[in-house]
């Protein structure tokens, strides 16, 4: 509705209550007045099942506009807003509204919307409020909900008193496991209908069949941060294996959790609770439903809606429709689902050995960091568990100056780059070697020697202790200027490989490289040959940010069955790797090429 502000002292501006509608108030002024139109509107004030009122003659009426034919859209958004005339019943469109009042002046201003039963000023065009007919809408709403539940209590008994029965796994027999396999069949097949392999009847070689779990998410306004993670993390191999072999089953979790709350008071058992008093926040619960959703074959686009709600709750400081930044978001849902999984009793609980939840078993390694002191040689080593490594990119150091044939900067005779056409280009082995680099730290940062017992200058020099299975690199684009109190977005380009050799970044190797094979092995359970074993690394999702750092767009390339696959919201389509290279990378996910598993003598709690 129409409002207006005045400037007041100070340079304020303070809102004030805009005026009645003159046109409203001469209707009532009116000697029929609105409560006798309105009198004769009460038979056709209808409520729908969700409590929307609407008007309506006949319950299957489709009001149209008079002088244009125009049809109502129902709601949903595929047709004009109807207005009908309180005075005369004739039923307007927007475009002819203002045209009706006008030719049947005075008294034809005020009309009602047919389909949310409001006021409308077809002169101001804009909505009015009359308390007399906002109390008699709410009346019939309430009306009909007592009609509704008179209904429901006229059913059978069996019908309105239903035992509840709890969900228990299903665990097949030997009868139906035979069953399954001799009735199984392909779950996916090319069909010349599917958008996925559009083209396939006309050539065999067009597109391949899509992979399971290839499903778009559903923009819900500014949540494009969000549906990029979350293809990403739905595919992220030991993720999706854990989710999909029911390791974590929302419906006894969630069973689990109301347990604990009848039986021991405050004890949440790996819950937030709902401040609204309903069932527990768990983020891993509703990653298993949309785990469920997506690989159901369903092609469809999901929306997660009940995800994002649930993630409002747990970081309600970044509830709002505004866009964020999907590092952020990120971080988040994995702390969420550090929090709400239940802990096993028979690991321990530190963060930093990746055991305490299946978001720190995937995602959490250790980084080493050692400040050297430049005077007496005395080295402080300090470990710090992390969930991702954030790449410095803005730097001028960071460029190829020569060609190369490794694995990691091609994969093929196709990937070849002359050292001309990636003179001045970033790499991600660049920002590696600058994140590993002995940095000397600045005379206010001077580190406190145990040794001289004083401050002194010193290097700081990082590394990689233990590397997790699925490395996450996040690539700082967004800049933040202290000095010049402003931001701006980094959009130049990073190289990167889809097969990477983390080794040389390792804390064994950095050591190595700076202290020679008189370093053998350092505290740690871990071998530093179990560790090199484990370096080698496929590219698997890329995340990206086009636009500008106000206001731009996140999309997932994702590296399924060997193909490249887009997934822009609701929009997934296969694309070729050159595209993928040339995309402006955020986010980065490598996994291990081969998973090493430990010996344990209960199988149950690997």
């Amino acid at each position: 509705m129409s409002s207006f502000s005045a400037p007041s002292a100070g340079g304020r501006r303070n809102l004030y209550v805009p005026q009645p509608c003159p046109h409203l108030a001469d209707y009532r002024s009116n000697a029929h007045g609105l409560a006798k139109p309105f009198r004769s509107l009460q038979p056709c004030l209808r409520v729908r099942p969700l409590g929307r009122p609407e008007i309506r003659r006949d319950p299957h009426e489709i009001p149209r506009c008079g002088p244009c034919s125009a049809a109502d859209g129902g709601g949903g958004g595929m047709g004009p807003r109807l207005y009908a005339c309180l005075a005369c019943a004739a039923v307007c469109c927007p475009a002819h509204a203002p045209a009706h009042a006008e030719e049947c002046r005075p008294g034809h201003e005020i009309a009602v919307d047919v389909d949310r039963a409001e006021l409308f000023c077809c002169a101001c065009g804009d909505q009015v409020y009359d308390r007399e007919f906002d109390k008699a809408v709410v009346l019939a709403q309430i009306a009909a909900a007592a009609a509704n539940a008179s209904a429901s209590c006229s059913l059978p008994e069996s019908l309105r008193k239903r035992r509840r029965v709890d969900y228990r796994p299903w665990t097949p027999d030997p009868r139906e496991w035979a069953t399954m396999r001799r009735e199984s069949s392909p779950l996916l097949l090319l069909d010349a209908s599917d958008p996925f392999s559009t083209g396939a009847a006309n050539t065999s070689t067009s597109s391949p069949p899509p992979s399971p779990g290839l499903r778009g998410l559903n923009n819900l306004g500014n949540t494009c941060f969000m549906n990029s993670v979350l293809q990403a993390l739905l595919h992220t191999p030991p993720l999706r294996n854990y989710f999909l072999s029911d390791r974590h089953n929302r419906f006894e979790c969630q069973q689990k959790g109301r347990r604990k709350k009848d039986g021991s008071g405050d004890s949440t058992g790996g819950h937030r609770w709902n401040p609204s008093g309903g069932s527990p926040v768990c983020l891993a619960c509703d990653l298993d439903a949309i785990y469920s959703a997506v690989f159901s074959g369903d092609r469809t686009p999901y929306s997660p809606a009940k995800f994002l709600y649930r993630w409002w709750q747990y970081a309600s400081k970044l509830a709002s429709y505004e866009q964020q930044d999907a590092h952020e978001f990120f971080i988040s849902m994995l702390d969420g689902i550090h929090e709400n999984v239940e802990q096993d009793q028979h690991k321990p609980q530190s963060q930093g050995n990746g055991d305490c939840c299946i978001a720190h078993r995937v995602f959490s390694g250790v980084l080493r960091s050692d400040v050297t002191c430049t005077i007496c040689g005395f080295t402080s080593t300090t470990y710090d568990p992390c969930l991702d490594i954030s790449l410095d990119l803005d730097s001028n150091q960071n460029y190829m100056n020569v060609p190369t044939t490794k694995s990691h900067a091609c994969n093929g005779a196709n990937d070849f780059i002359l050292s001309s056409q990636i003179c001045g280009v970033s790499t991600l082995m660049g920002c590696l070697e600058r994140f590993t680099r002995p940095e000397r730290l600045d005379s206010d940062q001077k580190f406190f020697c145990q040794h001289c017992k004083v401050r002194q200058e010193s290097l700081k020099q990082m590394s990689i202790r233990k590397l997790p299975l699925v490395t996450c690199f996040h690539i700082k684009r967004f800049a933040h200027s202290s000095i010049k109190k402003m931001s701006r977005k980094v959009d130049r380009y990073l190289q990167f490989p889809f097969s990477l050799d983390m080794a040389p970044y390792l804390s064994s190797s950095v050591l190595r490289s700076r202290f020679g094979n008189r370093i053998f092995a350092f505290d740690g359970d871990d071998s530093d040959a179990a560790i090199e074993l484990a370096s080698e690394f496929e590219l698997f999702a890329v995340i990206t940010h086009s636009g500008t750092i106000e206001a731009g767009h996140y999309v997932t390339y994702l590296r399924l069955s060997s193909q490249w696959y887009k997934c822009d919201d609701a929009w997934i389509t296969h694309v070729s790797e050159n595209i993928v290279r040339d995309s402006q990378a955020y986010m980065l996910f490598y996994v291990q090429k081969t998973l090493y598993y430990k010996a344990s003598e209960d199988v149950s709690a690997s």
